[in-house]
């Protein structure tokens, strides 16, 4: 018990501290934003964050897992609900039967997953809490196949750093959805493309047919509706530069929790 409380405190101390020098830089950011140096610098402070974060999450440590009981009676979806992809809406109505996952980039063997064979590779079941960066909390159960070893069956090359994730919805009128992870998180135990949601096939509202579970990762990582992987040695060509959607609107990239 000592060692824990020793734990936590030194935990509390790396992120609180972290946490307090974005507290300063934001103060003023109606009046620095557009200068350049000062992006400069928040891009070294979430480097900072993400840095004091990895002091303290072992690359193995594992998000808790819940009982069957704890099981949230109201879920509700993150992001968009909905696809409005006249592609993506024929699939649907088809139970995505003829639905395929398309992996490429800095891979020795780009290929395409049905539903189906998703569903016989290696799986995980998990009963995690997902956490909203708007200040909800919902525990849900989540089945699907482990993303380290579809990276694995296809064969990363060397140069192979970050999997980009690009998704069939749209939050802006010019940008499908996209996420992007390191191979550390791509490559934890739960770290799960979903299919399954509380024992059920995956709902629409909430990504169907597939959906990234980065359970230790804020919500707003868990990217839905995944109609493509993309390999790559760096997310500078994706989007506007940051990794992600909203990090490319402000967000941290790294979302520890």
């Amino acid at each position: 018990m000592i060692e824990r409380k020793h734990t936590l405190s030194r935990r509390s101390f790396i992120i609180r501290g972290a946490a307090a020098g974005g507290a300063a830089l934001l103060g003023g950011c109606d009046q620095l934003s557009q200068s350049p140096s000062f992006r400069d610098m928040l891009d070294r402070a979430e480097g900072l964050t993400e840095w004091a974060q990895s002091l303290v999450l072992s690359q193995r440590s594992m998000a808790r897992e819940y009982a069957e009981s704890d099981i949230s009676v109201y879920f509700k979806p993150n992001g968009s609900t909905r696809v409005a992809d006249p592609e993506y809406i024929r699939a649907s109505q088809n139970g995505f039967v003829d639905w395929k996952l398309r992996i490429s980039g800095l891979v020795e063997r780009p290929g395409e997953f049905s539903l189906d064979e998703l569903r016989r590779l290696p799986s995980r079941t998990q009963i995690t809490r997902h956490d909203c960066v708007e200040g909800w909390s919902a525990i849900g159960k989540w089945k699907g196949a482990q993303l380290g070893p579809i990276l694995q069956s296809v064969g990363l090359k060397p140069d192979a750093r970050f999997i980009v994730f690009h998704c069939a919805d749209k939050l802006s009128f010019f940008s499908n959805y996209y996420e992007s992870i390191d191979l550390i998180d791509a490559f934890h135990a739960q770290t799960i493309l979903a299919y399954e949601m509380n024992g059920a096939a995956l709902p629409v509202p909430h990504g169907a047919p597939l959906r990234l579970r980065v359970e230790r990762q804020l919500g707003y990582k868990h990217a839905k509706y995944i109609q493509h992987i993309e390999v790559v040695a760096s997310y500078s060509d994706i989007g506007d530069g940051r990794g992600s959607y909203w990090a490319d609107r402000g967000y941290e990239w790294y979302a520890g929790i």
